[in-house]
């Protein structure tokens, strides 16, 4: 059987599915946003310890670290990429249902809101594709000038950020009740936008990944308890 099926890829995996999940969550029958938020938070939290358990096999062969390069790509592609516009087009879809939506939307004159929106979805997918592709390219390279120099800096921004942007962009459009779609959007286009600008940022320690993972459970509950509340 092709493929590697060790302990160092499972949480890429778990990755991959939850996204996955959450894309179909998010896009049949009504669509629901907040629970296609869910799986993107769970997405984060696999991205945010599978590179440090695959580096805890010393004797990784070549096969296997090539191989974990490409799924961990492909992963996020799904979970970071597709997954966020997803979301947004589930909000599209369902605000009306708990929200208030703007009077200007209900005259039936603005039919190109909804398209605009979704072309940014697809702007936005296409700059995470840019990203992962042009990092899997130069992924020898960077070895390299880490292995000279040290590799303490991100360049750009990191595409797993939007598992803790857009949830609060979520939370937000709950508990304002208003449309808050508009703004998802806008909030995707600028990571897009950010994704693909050359400029450094310093990666996270322990200290910095703790501080996001607990940041991330904090909208994890309250995302569930606002889906509890509502279906219970």
């Amino acid at each position: 059987m092709i493929g590697v099926y060790d302990y160092t890829v499972i949480l890429t995996y778990l990755s991959m599915v939850s996204g996955c999940t959450g894309i179909i969550v998010a896009m049949t029958g009504i669509g629901h946003p907040f629970v296609g938020a869910l799986f993107l938070m769970v997405s984060g939290l696999c991205d945010a310890f599978d590179g440090r358990v695959a580096r805890r096999k010393k004797d990784r062969t070549k096969l296997e670290k090539a191989f974990g390069v490409q799924i961990d790509s492909f992963s996020d592609l799904i979970a970071f990429g597709v997954l966020p516009a997803a979301i947004g087009v589930a909000m599209l879809r369902s605000s009306d249902r708990y929200t208030d939506r703007p009077q200007w939307l209900e005259n039936g004159k603005y039919e190109w809101y909804p398209i605009l929106l979704c072309a940014i979805g697809v702007v936005y997918v296409l700059a995470g594709m840019i990203r992962l592709a042009y990092f899997n390219a130069t992924e020898e390279e960077r070895e390299e000038e880490a292995k000279a120099k040290g590799n303490a800096y991100f360049t750009g921004l990191p595409i797993t950020t939007v598992s803790i942007v857009t949830p609060l962009v979520l939370i937000l459009h709950y508990y304002i009740q208003f449309d808050f779609s508009i703004v998802y959007f806008i909030v995707l286009f600028i990571l897009a936008a950010l994704y693909l600008t050359k400029f450094k940022l310093r990666k996270p320690g322990r200290l910095g990944i703790l501080l996001q993972v607990l940041v991330g459970a904090g909208e994890f509950i309250v995302i569930a308890c606002i889906l509890l509340s509502n279906f219970v």
